[in-house]
């Protein structure tokens, strides 16, 4: 068996490719909370992870994107870490061809610069393009799949191609999600001619109220827990509901947490926000310990008064 000194000797050797060992992850998470990992690997190109993959061979890598959504173990991960940053966006006429490893921002503004509708809900989303494939990112009643035609990843060394109907998209759910060892390498959108200016005017008022919600400043994953679906809700719990709560057929997760008072709730420096009952936040020192505590009680306080099960948005690593 070749040992890991061995692999991570091959990995050096590998062009685009850079290494590091005993990485703070709290380097490449939004929460800014993570031990270190055994060996960090960042990809500037397709062929680099392919060649990255085929050397780690027996090994089984954590793939990341922009660490937007990352629950890191406080004892880091004794592992490896790969992330592509591999980031073309291509444009021709209608259609949009970019990389996995492509800021999901850049995507839009350079799509609004353009003229192109589809993706100016998206603005203010932290994170790569990728990882926005991997969870079907989206606001404002609007999602990623709806624009994709086509996704290319690697599956155990082979390239292969999905249409939009096999990457079986559902709120915030793809079939990537549920295959960790498939890796998304790129995406091909297809979009609308628009005017560049209305959509800036639109994308820029999206902004200013996401901003306010979610400070750019704020070392936080966005929203906790998935939004749930009105209709597949027990009748007991959905007659519980003001109607003027629902959007979109959904009932925001932040409603239920609002009602077994959540906001305020701190663990050390972890806090919920006192605005929004499903806005974790690192105000300091936090801790991926801190962060699990608060969410369990948050998890058990809702199935206590509804009988529902709330699912993280979050994803766990190391732990």
């Amino acid at each position: 068996m070749v040992s890991f000194a061995a692999t991570l000797d091959r990995l050096r050797h590998i062009p685009d490719l850079r290494l590091k060992q005993e990485e703070p992850l709290s380097r490449h998470t939004r929460f800014a909370i993570g031990g270190p990992a055994r060996a960090y690997i960042e990809c500037a190109s397709e062929s680099a992870l392919c060649a990255a993959m085929l050397s780690l061979d027996a090994v089984s890598p954590v793939i990341i994107g922009g660490g937007t959504n990352l629950v890191v173990s406080d004892d880091g991960f004794d592992g490896v870490i790969l992330r592509s940053t591999a980031s073309s966006i291509e444009i021709s006429g209608a259609t949009v061809r970019v990389e996995a490893g492509a800021d999901l921002q850049t995507l839009v503004d350079s799509t609004i610069a353009a003229g192109l509708r589809g993706l100016e809900t998206m603005t203010g989303i932290p994170g790569s393009v990728g990882g926005a494939v991997y969870g079907n990112a989206g606001a404002y009643g609007h999602s990623i799949c709806e624009r994709i035609t086509s996704v290319r990843f690697l599956d155990r060394g082979a390239v292969r191609v999905f249409g939009n109907a096999e990457c079986q998209f559902h709120y915030r759910e793809s079939a990537f999600k549920r295959h960790k060892d498939w890796i998304v390498l790129s995406t091909e959108l297809a979009l609308e001619a628009a005017d560049s200016a209305e959509l800036r005017l639109r994308a820029d008022k999206i902004r200013a109220i996401r901003d306010q919600k979610y400070p750019p400043a704020m070392r936080c994953a966005g929203s906790i827990f998935k939004n749930l679906i009105l209709s597949e809700l027990d009748p007991a719990v959905a007659s519980r509901v003001p109607a003027d709560v629902v959007r979109e057929g959904k009932v925001p997760s932040a409603w239920f947490l609002e009602q077994v008072g959540a906001k305020g709730m701190a663990d050390g420096d972890v806090r919920v926000a006192d605005y929004h009952a499903n806005l974790i936040y690192n105000d300091g020192h936090g801790t991926a310990a801190q962060v699990r505590n608060i969410i369990r009680e948050l998890k058990r306080r809702v199935a206590d008064e509804f009988g529902l099960q709330l699912e993280e948005e979050v994803q766990y690593v190391g732990i």
